[in-house]
C-alpha cells in the first residue's frame, strides 16, 4: 500500500490493518491481553429543569487497553488515522493512563509507535518513537508495571490472582479495578489495616466481593468476616454480590459462630453487646478470622469505645479492611487514625463527573417563620395547654422545640406539588427531625396526596426504628419493581446503607450539621438506574442543609483531627439525636418539651433552583442556557452554522454532533414549547434568530410554487415528504425508509419510487437535498 492510499484509510482501518497485527506479533494474546474500544467513563449526565442527557463529549474511550490478567491493566494505546503524526494521540493516551494508574502510554498512526514510559530509569528517555514491528512484549511492559507499582517478584502471584468471572463479558469499572488491585498489592506487601473510600452507589459491595474472592482463592486468607450494622445489608449481600461463595458462606445468627464455614456475614450487634455473655466473638480463637471487612466503617468503628472496635482488637492479627463513603474525621473519632490513610478514594464529585453517579438539582425553599422567626404572644399556650416559652423561635427550633402544624402541612403540600408536576410515583425519602416529626409528616402527606393515598394505604409509610410495619415495607420501598411504598418518611433509618436505586426525590426537613450524615443522605439518590429511567435526582431543602455543598469538606481530602492519648474521652459530649428519638428529647442533659401550635400561619418566602455544573459547582442556568453555550462551542457564529447546515448532506449528522454535548433537540423543543424544527431551534436558541415552525416553513415552500418544475409523480412524492417534514422534522425525510410508510405506499414500493419515478437513487437524493435547500433558504 502506498502512502497516498494509506492516508485515505479510516482510523478503524489503521487499527485493523496495522496496529492490532503489530501488537499481536509482539506476543500479546488477542483475547486474554487485548481489550479494544474500552469505555472508561460514559460521560456525565447533564440535568437542567426536569430534563437530562449525557454529555458524550466528555466520555473517556480508549482504543486499546493491554492487561496482564482480566482487571489488571498495564498499558494504553491511542490510535489515529494516517493523516496525523505518530505522537498525535499520546497526550490523550496519557490521560487514560493516569485514570488507570499505569506507567505506559502509546500512540500510533500506522507508521510507528510513540511511547511514554513513567517507569523509565534515570538517564533513560521517557518518550521515544519506534517502528511498527518493535512494539514491547507483555513481559517487558509487565516489568515496567511492577516497577511503577512497587510489586516484587515474590508478590507477583497474589497480585495476578484472577478475578471472579460470572460470564457475560462484565468487567469491573476502572475505579473498582484500581481499588481491588491496590488492596491486593498492599496485602501482598504485608499491610494489615486498610481503608477504601468510595462514594455511595459506586459498587463497594461488588468491589469487596472481588477482594475477598481473590484473596480466598489465592489461599492468602481462609476465614473471612464481613461486618455490617444493618440486617438488610447482610440479606442483600447474601443473595446478590456474594452469591458465588455458595455453601462456604453463612450468616451469623442465633448468637453462634459455626466453625464449619469460611465466609461469614454478620451484624456487629449479633457478635457483641453490653454484657460479657453477648460477646460471642470470644467463643472462637483470636486467629479464627484471617480477614475482617467492616462496611460503612464511619458508623462507629473508629471510636475507641465502639462495639466494633473491641471485635477488631480481639482479632488484631487479621487483615482489616474498612469501607466507607465518608471517612469520619472529627474531634472524637478518626478512621484514618485506626486504619491509616485511604489507599484509594473515589469521590462523589468524581463519580458524577465520570458519569457513573447521578447528578442532582437542588430546590431550596425558605419559609417565613424559619427565616424571620416567630415569637409567641405573652402567656400563649400550645394545643396541649402548655405555656410557650417566651422567646424567638427560628429554623433550628422547627419540629425540634416548636411544632407549627401549618408548617408541616405546607411542606407536605409543596412536596406533592413537585411530585404531581413530574411523577407522583417517583420514590421519595423525606428526612425529618425525629420519629414524632416523621409520623406527623406521614399524616400530612396522606392528606396532601388526596386520591393517591386513598388508592393504596402504602403510598406513604413511616420507616423508622420503632415502626414494625414501616420496617417491614423497607424491602418493597427499595425494590425497583415494587410500586409501593412510594414515599418514606424517616429520621435516621434511611441515611445510610440502604440501596434505593430508584430514589428520585430527597426531601430535607431536618437540621443537618454533620458532613458525614449529609453525604450519606445525598448518597441515597446517587445511583443511576437506566432500566427505570433514573439519571438524576432532586433534593428539596427546607432547612438550608444543602449549604453544606459549599463546604470544602464536602468533597475535600479528610484531615486527621483526632489523635487520642490515654487521657482523651472519645465520646462526644453533645451527640445528635438518634433514630429512636421521639417526642421529647435530651438537649445538654435537659429534657426539652415540644410546643405544638395549630393556629400560626406560615408561607413560602422564596424558592431557588440550582444544578450541579460540570466543574462540580452549583449553577442556576436552564437547559436552554446550557444548550446555547454548547451550540456556540460547535458553531462560532450564525454564518458558521448556516454554512455547515447547507453543506452537510445528512442534517442528522449535525443533530448527532450536538447530542454528543448532551443537547437533545426534542427535549429543547419541550422547553421552548412550539413545533419548531431542529434548524429553527438552533438558530433561535444559539443565535437569537426569530424562528418559524415546521408547518410555517412547509407552507412557505408551497406558496413559492416550488413544485411546478416537477412532473406529477415526482411532485406527489415531494409534497408528501414536505408534509412529513411538517409533522416530524428533517431527519424523517432523510431516511429512505420513510417511503415504506403512508402515503408513499399508495405510490409504489421504495424501489419503484426511487428508480421508476426519480430515475435512480442519486437523482432521488438530489431532489431531497434541493427540497431541504428550499425549506431552509432563509434563517427566518
Amino acid at each position: 500500500m502506498d502512502a497516498k492510499e494509506k492516508k485515505e484509510l479510516s482510523e478503524s482501518d489503521i487499527k485493523a490493518k496495522f496496529i492490532t497485527p503489530a501488537i499481536i506479533k509482539a506476543g500479546w494474546d488477542e483475547i486474554a491481553h487485548i481489550r479494544r474500544e474500552v469505555t472508561l467513563t460514559p460521560g456525565p449526565v447533564v440535568v437542567r429543569g426536569n430534563l437530562s442527557s449525557r454529555n458524550k463529549k466528555k466520555k473517556k474511550f480508549a482504543d486499546y487497553v493491554l492487561q496482564k490478567e482480566k482487571g489488571v491493566p498495564i498499558a494504553v494505546i491511542e490510535a489515529k488515522d494516517n493523516n496525523c503524526t505518530i505522537s498525535h494521540g499520546l497526550q490523550q493516551a496519557l490521560g487514560y493512563a493516569d485514570i488507570l494508574d499505569v506507567p505506559c502510554a502509546f500512540s500510533s498512526n500506522g507508521d510507528g509507535f510513540a511511547s511514554h514510559n513513567k517507569a523509565a530509569a534515570a538517564g533513560e528517555d521517557t518518550e521515544t518513537e519506534f517502528a511498527m514491528d518493535a512494539f514491547p512484549s507483555p513481559d517487558l511492559l509487565w516489568q515496567r508495571y511492577k516497577q511503577f507499582r512497587g510489586i516484587s517478584d515474590a508478590n507477583e502471584e497474589l497480585v495476578t490472582e484472577p478475578y471472579f468471572d460470572a460470564g457475560g463479558g462484565k468487567e469491573p469499572r476502572y475505579y473498582q479495578a484500581e481499588a481491588i488491585n491496590r488492596v491486593m498489592e498492599r496485602v501482598a506487601q504485608g499491610q494489615k489495616r486498610l481503608l477504601l473510600v468510595m462514594a455511595t452507589g459506586t459498587g463497594k459491595t461488588y468491589t469487596t466481593f472481588q477482594i475477598i474472592y481473590r484473596l480466598w482463592k489465592a489461599k492468602k486468607v481462609k476465614r473471612i468476616l464481613f461486618l455490617v450494622d444493618r440486617n438488610i445489608l447482610v440479606d442483600q449481600t447474601l443473595v446478590n454480590d456474594f452469591k458465588p461463595f455458595g455453601s462456604v458462606m453463612t450468616k451469623i445468627k442465633n448468637r453462634k459462630i459455626d466453625p464449619a464455614y469460611e465466609v461469614y456475614l454478620g451484624l456487629y450487634q449479633a457478635l457483641t453487646g453490653p454484657d460479657e455473655e453477648d460477646k460471642i466473638f470470644r467463643a472462637v480463637k483470636r486467629d479464627f478470622f484471617d480477614l475482617i471487612v467492616i462496611d460503612e466503617c464511619h458508623r462507629g468503628s473508629a471510636k475507641e469505645d465502639s462495639a466494633w472496635r473491641e471485635i477488631l482488637e480481639y482479632f488484631e492479627g487479621a487483615i482489616q479492611l474498612g469501607l466507607t463513603a465518608t471517612p469520619k474525621e472529627t474531634k472524637y473519632a478518626s478512621n484514618i487514625t485506626y486504619f491509616g490513610e485511604s489507599i484509594y478514594t473515589y469521590s462523589l464529585k468524581q463519580g458524577i463527573q465520570d458519569g457513573f453517579l447521578a447528578p442532582y438539582k437542588v430546590v431550596r425553599i425558605n419559609i417565613d417563620k424559619d427565616l424571620e422567626g416567630w415569637t409567641p404572644p405573652a402567656g400563649m399556650t400550645d394545643d396541649l395547654g402548655n405555656e410557650i416559652e417566651q422567646r424567638e423561635f427560628n429554623q433550628v427550633d422547627m419540629d425540634r422545640k416548636l411544632v407549627l402544624n401549618k408548617r408541616t402541612k405546607l411542606v407536605a403540600e409543596r412536596v406533592m406539588k413537585l411530585l404531581n408536576a413530574t411523577d407522583p410515583f417517583q420514590k421519595t425519602i423525606i428526612f425529618c427531625e425525629d420519629i414524632d416529626h416523621a409520623e406527623r409528616m406521614r399524616k400530612a402527606i396522606v392528606n396532601a396526596s388526596g386520591p393517591l393515598a386513598k388508592e393504596n394505604s402504602k403510598y406513604v409509610m413511616r420507616i423508622t426504628g420503632d415502626s414494625i410495619e414501616g420496617k417491614a415495607e423497607l424491602d418493597n420501598f427499595i425494590d425497583p419493581e415494587s410500586r409501593y411504598p412510594v414515599i418514606a418518611t424517616t429520621s435516621e433509618l434511611l441515611t445510610t446503607g440502604v440501596d434505593a436505586k430508584t430514589c428520585k426525590l430527597i426531601v430535607l426537613d431536618k437540621s443537618i450539621n454533620s458532613m458525614t450524615t449529609f453525604k450519606q443522605i445525598v448518597g441515597r439518590g446517587t445511583r443511576i438506574d437506566e432500566p427505570h429511567n433514573k439519571y438524576f435526582f432532586t433534593i428539596m431543602d427546607f432547612k438550608k442543609a444543602t449549604e453544606l455543598f459549599k463546604d470544602p469538606e464536602f468533597d475535600g481530602e479528610p484531615v486527621v483531627i483526632y489523635e487520642p492519648d490515654g487521657d482523651d474521652d472519645p465520646v462526644p459530649p453533645d451527640p445528635e439525636p438518634g433514630e429512636d428519638d421521639a417526642g421529647d428529647y435530651e438537649d445538654d442533659g435537659q429534657t426539652v418539651k415540644k410546643f405544638h401550635v395549630s393556629g400560626v400561619e406560615v408561607r413560602i418566602l422564596s424558592e431557588r433552583v440550582e444544578y450541579i455544573g460540570e466543574d462540580g459547582q452549583m449553577v442556576t442556568e436552564s437547559y436552554r442556557d446550557y444548550s446555547r453555550k454548547n451550540i456556540r462551542k460547535e458553531f462560532a457564529s450564525l454564518d458558521d452554522f448556516l454554512q455547515k447546515w447547507s453543506s452537510t448532506k445528512k442534517k442528522a449528522a449535525i443533530i448527532e454532533e450536538l447530542a454528543e454535548y448532551g443537547i437533545e433537540l426534542p427535549k429543547l423543543a419541550q422547553e421552548v414549547g412550539k413545533d419548531y424544527g431542529d434548524f429553527d431551534l438552533i438558530c433561535h436558541i444559539a443565535f437569537d434568530q426569530p424562528p418559524l415552525t415546521r408547518s410555517e416553513r412547509a407552507n412557505n415552500v408551497k406558496k413559492r410554487n416550488y413544485f411546478a418544475q416537477y412532473g406529477e409523480q415526482v411532485r406527489a412524492v415531494l409534497e408528501a415528504l414536505l408534509d412529513k417534514y411538517a409533522d416530524e422534522g428533517v431527519t424523517s425525510i432523510e431516511n429512505n425508509n420513510v417511503l415504506k410508510l403512508d402515503p408513499f405506499r399508495t405510490l409504489g414500493t421504495p424501489v419503484e419510487i426511487i428508480n421508476g419515478v426519480f430515475g435512480g437513487k442519486a437523482k432521488y437524493e438530489q431532489a431531497v437535498t434541493e427540497l431541504e435547500d428550499e425549506l431552509f433558504k432563509k434563517a427566518s
